[in-house]
């Protein structure tokens, strides 16, 4: 339940809402920091669709959490990433790998005084190099921070069916699905050379690696569901492996549908 006057219940476990009393006692809470991007998604997904991914997949694995009497706190979203291979667009703000390597790391120092721990919720793969490195410092100091990931297995790569669909369920007033066209459907892999080179408008000049027709609501929810399930079963076993990464030693338990 909320506290009177209080945020409705579904925000009861940001931080940013809360007074530091409410955190000041010897159990600790599991802080879950969303990271994103503000990077173009094509021309019919906004520019921060990876933040509003990762905010929605930590702040609904937390309400599973909290429900079930975990002490889960989400703290404000990062909200830039390094995205350098999508500057030659428009509205794309990069702050590089240095950059978000050092905000990283403090971030972490300076919340592990008081939380139980920190696990990073990354929505944008460009990030995934740095958080590696990032939680790989953290961890020899001895802090208590891991990372895990909002990919898609078998998901096409940026701006289509999969992020499209994701958008759809969760924000539907975001997405212009009129706009939404083919971009590149070379597997990512095979891309990932060029892109590196010369950037992705030099690939895809719609920004769209994958094709977002097709997407749907009823599709998003249901990648969802399998997203925060295994987060939530990640979250429940706190298994970390090499890369700093949770992992679920077990399948996710079958639940009710994200709301």
């Amino acid at each position: 339940m909320s506290e009177p006057g209080g945020p409705p219940r579904h925000v009861h476990h940001a931080l940013a809402q809360r007074r530091w009393p409410l955190l000041d006692d010897d159990g600790g809470t599991l802080v879950l920091v969303p990271v994103g991007s503000t990077e173009q998604h094509g021309p019919h997904l906004p520019l921060g669709t990876d933040t509003m991914v990762a905010a929605a997949v930590a702040r609904l694995a937390a309400e599973r959490l909290v429900a079930a009497g975990r002490r889960i706190t989400v703290a404000p979203t990062v909200s830039y990433g390094a995205s350098g291979e999508h500057e030659d667009f428009p509205g794309t703000v990069s702050i590089g790998h240095e950059a978000l390597y050092l905000l990283l790391v403090e971030l972490g120092r300076s919340a592990c005084r008081w939380a139980q721990g920190v696990v990073l919720v990354n929505g944008h793969g460009g990030n995934v190099p740095t958080l590696r490195r990032a939680v790989a410092l953290l961890r020899h100091e001895g802090r208590p921070v891991a990372w895990t990931s909002c990919g898609v297995p078998g998901g096409d790569a940026h701006a289509g069916r999969t992020e499209t669909s994701i958008l759809r369920h969760l924000a539907p007033w975001s997405v212009q699905p009129g706009l939404a066209e083919p971009g590149v459907t070379t597997p990512a892999s095979e891309l990932m050379a060029e892109l590196v080179a010369k950037g992705v408008r030099a690939v895809s000049p719609n920004g769209v690696l994958g094709d977002p027709t097709g997407s749907s609501a009823a599709e998003g929810r249901e990648i969802v569901e399998a997203l925060v399930s295994r987060v939530v079963a990640e979250l429940e076993d706190v298994d970390v492996d090499d890369d700093g990464r949770l992992r679920a030693r077990r399948p996710a338990q079958t639940r009710e549908p994200a709301p």
